[in-house]
């Protein structure tokens, strides 16, 4: 969930095209898929704010060796569906302006189910969805926030309040303030038991048993994969660190600071413990994390590679 309560930093721009011009390389077209990919934030996500990139220099890297590149823009906090309508009418402009038959979603955090639904209900448009970090199954910290803020009372409706104004603020920062934000609908669907409820009527990719992979092709033709990282604490200079570090202890199995290993299972699992909490698994905080880990944008070229492998 880089794109989470503390990706509190990270979430929504309606496309920006990275796409265009390729910058000659000894890579040009590893990265060169054959459907446009889509990048989709998690909660408090953006595209772009002050030269601040959620995905940090990922779009770029992917771009110079071939892959055209869109960033989506939905709302900053709201439930899977809202964030998934939205999201597919960007598919449909990008289709439209490529005038490519389908696209390849790589959505981060909450930018997973958000990206499963559009697969979901308009898989003739998708090739592939790709979860990073994804919150496939909920996360235990939103179960402990939903638990902490009861219903009704004054601390829910104080809690609410102040994330919906983040959430604006950062909205109208990278240029997209007419979303509309609903801080309990995205609590709600990142929870154990909102995710479950989704997985009951998406159920395309999700793994059958609570830790094992789950159909790499689903029924409905679209391909699935899934990386996540399992460590919070992984360079003294990210200032995120000791807060992922925070948020980790209130889970019961190995976690990237915000959402539990096994729930970021989904189709073919590329791996599930990379050295990263769940900032380093979009490059966050200006692209520092683990030393003796791979860089996270090479990840994310390996795997547009691997979707130019299967002919995606």
């Amino acid at each position: 969930m880089k794109g989470f309560f503390i990706s509190l930093l990270f979430a929504a721009t309606s496309l920006s095209v990275f796409a265009g011009s390729t910058v000659p390389s000894a890579n040009t077209g590893y990265t060169q898929t054959k459907y446009p990919i889509v990048l989709v934030h998690g909660l408090f996500g953006f595209d772009n704010i002050a030269g601040f990139d959620y995905f940090h220099a990922i779009p770029q890297a992917l771009t110079r060796s071939g892959a055209k590149v869109y960033i989506a823009q939905v709302s900053a906090v709201n439930s899977s569906e809202k964030r998934g309508e939205q999201l597919l009418r960007q598919v449909r402009r990008v289709l439209a302006i490529t005038g490519a038959p389908k696209v390849n979603l790589i959505g981060h955090s909450h930018g997973s189910p958000t990206s499963r639904y559009v697969a979901s209900v308009a898989p003739q448009y998708v090739a592939s969805v790709t979860s990073v970090g994804g919150v496939n199954k909920g996360s235990e910290f939103a179960d402990v926030m939903r638990k902490a803020l009861r219903p009704g009372s004054a601390g829910e409706a104080s809690v609410v309040a102040a994330t919906k104004v983040f959430a604006r603020l950062i909205s109208v920062l990278s240029g997209s303030s007419r979303l509309p934000q609903d801080p309990l609908a995205s609590l709600n669907s990142l929870s154990t038991k909102g995710s479950l409820k989704f997985n009951r009527k998406y159920p395309e990719g999700v793994p059958r048993s609570r830790c094992g992979n789950g159909d790499s092709r689903a029924s409905n033709g679209v391909y699935y994969y899934s990386w996540s990282g399992t460590s919070q604490v992984t360079n003294i200079l990210d200032l995120s660190d000791p807060v992922l570090f925070t948020t980790g202890l209130f889970f019961r199995e190995a976690n990237d600071g915000l959402v539990g290993r096994c729930s970021t299972h989904l189709g073919r699992v590329i791996r599930d413990n990379y050295r990263m909490n769940h900032l380093d698994e979009v490059n966050g905080f200006f692209g520092l994390h683990h030393l003796f880990e791979t860089d996270p944008v090479t990840v994310y070229r390996q795997h547009a590679n691997r979707l130019k492998q299967q002919g995606l």
